[in-house]
């Protein structure tokens, strides 16, 4: 990205873009309440391991027992309950069945609120990524809901076609137009979470599909920043130096890195990198305007390969959601949910530029 290109690359620059290459980000981050609160709180990750608990307690009152074990169902993981389904005693399946059940309700009911939104009107499609959406109970969940919207609505609801952690990386080649990249084998992303921070290299694939549809992750890293207590700054420093491992093993690998990082983080993004709300899960106070990440981060990576760098970041869900663009080109409206710490979400309507040409 040098001379006029490096000029160019640096006019695109607008953190939390409505606007992009191939979508339209119609809405992200909506929070829609009732009564009980925020409906999103009823198909996270948490609520379905305390719909879980109570099909345990429940079960330990009719019969004196639970053939789950004595663990707490916060403690067990998403692949011990994915042993119960799948190859435990029809028991303990049958209780993890019932979780998957309820939680499937819950999850088509969320879904049938926010089809009532003014900005998810329309939507024909909604791809479920996020944390949940990689363990088998969590499939079953998405598909079980999908059946139960198909009975009253024709919308379709998918699993995100990616495994989640590499989805949250992938994204972040839409974030920016292709020729930014020109040149280049690989940019480096970063999906942040309120439990994790991943930080990959992903390679670009530009021979194979100049739209980056054949982008694939190369390598990743991750910290899990919920088992640290650590402040703002030293969770920047370490994500810093994440990066920095990356350039390194990218330059060892022969790699020809762009001078950009791709960023997905929770929260809504401001224009310039200011975090509005919803970053209450990460490490420290990460919102208000005084703090922007990409500054931040560019202080510390002033350049990559001796070339200026540049910066992109958008919620995790917009860019969770990017990673399905070419996979909802037969359609006009979709968005995505994301299932996890909280239940992130984003709704979609693709470019002209975006959809197939007519024949």
């Amino acid at each position: 990205m040098g001379g006029d290109t490096e000029k160019t690359a640096e006019s695109i620059i607008e953190h939390g873009a409505a606007k992009l290459p191939t979508v339209i980000v119609e809405s992200y981050n909506i929070e829609i309440r009732d009564a009980d609160g925020f409906i999103g709180d009823r198909a996270n990750k948490q609520a379905f391991l305390d719909i879980l608990d109570t099909a345990r307690k429940l079960e330990r009152e009719a019969s004196g027992r639970d053939p789950i074990g004595k663990d707490d169902t916060d403690e067990i993981s998403k692949k011990e309950i994915d042993q119960f389904l799948i190859s435990g005693e029809p028991h303990a399946a049958a209780i993890v069945m019932t979780a998957i059940e309820e939680f499937a309700q819950e999850l088509a009911g969320v879904v049938k609120r926010f089809i009532k939104a003014k900005a998810w009107r329309d939507i024909e499609r909604i791809a479920v990524g996020g944390g949940m959406r990689q363990s088998r109970a969590g499939e079953i969940a998405i598909h079980r809901a999908g059946l139960l919207l198909h009975n009253e609505t024709d919308i379709e609801l998918v699993p995100i076609r990616h495994h989640p952690d590499e989805a949250g990386l992938l994204g972040v080649v839409q974030l920016a137009p292709p020729w930014v990249f020109r040149g280049h084998d690989a940019i480096l992303a970063v999906d942040i979470g309120g439990t994790n921070i991943r930080v990959g290299v992903v390679e670009l694939n530009q021979k194979k599909s100049p739209t980056l549809e054949k982008a694939k992750l190369w390598k990743s890293i991750l910290w899990r920043h919920a088992d640290d207590k650590i402040k703002r700054d030293a969770a920047v420093e370490e994500l810093a130096d994440m990066l920095k491992k990356m350039i390194v093993s990218a330059k060892k690998a022969k790699l020809e890195l762009a001078p950009f990082i791709g960023i997905g983080c929770p929260g809504v993004i401001e224009r310039d990198g200011a975090i509005e709300r919803g970053a209450q899960n990460l490490p420290g106070d990460w919102s208000g305007k005084n703090f922007h990440l990409p500054q931040e981060l560019r202080s510390l990576i002033p350049t990559i390969e001796g070339q200026e760098t540049t910066i992109l970041m958008h919620n995790d869900a917009v860019v969770q959601g990017l990673s399905q663009v070419a996979f909802m080109r037969d359609i006009d409206n979709w968005g995505v949910l994301t299932i996890g710490t909280g239940l992130g979400n984003a709704r979609f309507t693709n470019r002209e530029t975006s959809r197939p040409a007519k024949t």
